[in-house]
């Protein structure tokens, strides 16, 4: 039974048989052509034997392992390797056909190599996930088929390996060099403009080519008789919490990705940079209730807390009570904060009705509310209008743009820090935001 469950018949095989009843039917015509067809059967079936006794004579002939890391990184390419040993004394022709997570949707996943014998094959292919949670992984078959390409043999292997998708740490670390480095226009990055010292002094030493003229201590100066300047260092452990609406607002996708998984990717990104500057990062996860809340903590180690409370988070279908935020704030956070929250408005309608608690949490911490443009319809402002209908969907399209920028002067008016940006572009844009800030000194 095990036999018949690992044979499989290769399309070869219905070609040749194909041709020899063609050969059968032409027969009744042209007398010849009878026994050419049974040579061709007796053919197929001497080399269907022959193969058989190729691919069945050795035992565990093909050796293979799916290599699957502890965790997938979410909205990233993650490579998935496959090592393939050949233990054949001949070539091998090998298909490989992995069965991927029910979450990819993909199901014609196909791989076809040439091995030659006692030789090793090492190659990879990408996914990218774009849900949080648990995958798993099925079969990993290969059907070896000899030259003669009659019959194939199957083999399988690793049955059902879990992967966790966690929020986005090949993203974390892309951006993990901006902890060292202020100067956001390297490696093709947005520019952001510097304003003033918001800097702690540190010592005072003496001047070397590349200090900045404006740090020369004069009075220092004079009693050393050499030129000495001020030495600064950044203002230290302030507190910073991301604060994630996890409403329905949250719950619309942009290139498979949700909004919330958006917010996600960033806050790991940016806790990361806040803790290299030496803040102290906390978070906090909102809608109906108070779903999640870490207190800014200043150590290295408290990221992975931070990931894990991260993983956890999911879209509820509620409308987000921004009274409820207000009294947690108020009640668990204490000292003046940088207040960086994840939220959507698609209505300046919906703006005023939140507005009341925005102003009251601005007056106690520093608040950036950062808001999604809706890249979609960006797309459709750009697109020429050819009819009636594409002209009044136009319209529609720069209603809702006109009023996404109100927002922000609605909210800047009120003394609000604002960002409004691409879902893609969200974690460059909230990191540059928290080094403008820091630069300028507004904390």
């Amino acid at each position: 039974m095990k036999f018949f469950k690992s044979l499989y018949i290769h399309k070869q095989f219905y070609i040749y048989m194909t041709i020899a009843a063609i050969c059968f039917l032409l027969s009744y015509w042209v007398s010849i052509l009878y026994p050419i067809a049974w040579i061709i059967v007796l053919v197929i079936s001497v080399l269907f034997f022959v193969d058989i006794l190729l691919l069945y004579r050795f035992n565990n002939a093909i050796k293979a392992r799916r290599l699957l890391p502890d965790k997938f990184s979410n909205s990233d390419e993650n490579p998935v390797p496959i090592t393939i040993t050949n233990h054949y004394p001949f070539q091998i022709i090998l298909d490989v056909i992995d069965e991927l997570p029910i979450q990819f949707q993909k199901r014609d996943f196909s791989y076809i190599t040439t091995l030659a014998s006692n030789d090793i094959h090492d190659f990879s292919y990408d996914v990218r996930p774009v849900e949080r949670g648990e995958y798993i992984f099925g079969n990993l078959n290969i059907y070896a088929s000899s030259k003669l390409k009659i019959v194939k043999r199957k083999y399988q292997f690793q049955n059902e390996q879990m992967v966790m998708v966690y929020p986005s740490f090949i993203q974390m670390q892309k951006y993990d060099f901006l902890a060292i480095s202020n100067h956001l226009s390297e490696f093709g990055l947005k520019k952001i403009r510097k304003i003033g010292h918001t800097q702690e002094f540190e010592q005072i030493k003496d001047y070397v080519q590349g200090d900045d003229f404006r740090t020369v201590n004069w009075k220092a100066t004079a009693k050393r008789g050499q030129l000495m300047v001020n030495q600064y260092q950044d203002e230290k452990s302030q507190p910073v919490y991301s604060i994630i609406d996890t409403g329905r607002v949250m719950k619309m996708p942009f290139n498979g990705l949700k909004l919330l998984d958006y917010a996600i990717n960033s806050t790991l990104a940016f806790s990361n940079v806040a803790l290299k500057k030496h803040d102290k990062v906390g978070m906090l996860s909102f809608s109906k209730t108070i779903e999640s809340f870490l207190p800014a903590i200043h150590k290295l180690t408290y990221l992975n807390k931070i990931l894990e409370n991260l993983y956890n988070i999911n879209t509820q279908f509620n409308d987000s009570d921004f009274g409820l935020l207000y009294a947690q704030l108020k009640r668990k956070v204490t000292h003046r904060s940088l207040l960086l929250l994840y939220t959507n408005f698609e209505h300046i309608s919906a703006l005023k009705r939140q507005l009341p608690y925005l102003q009251a949490i601005s007056k106690k911490h520093l608040l950036v509310v950062i808001m999604f443009e809706n890249t979609e319809l960006d797309n459709l402002i750009t697109q020429n209008a050819e009819d009636i209908q594409s002209i009044y969907h136009k319209t529609i399209a720069e209603k809702f743009s006109f009023e996404k920028r109100l927002m922000v002067k609605e909210l800047q008016k009120h003394g609000i820090q604002t960002i409004l940006t691409a879902p893609e572009k969200l974690s460059i844009n909230t990191i540059n935001k928290y080094l403008e800030i820091k630069a300028r000194g507004l904390l």
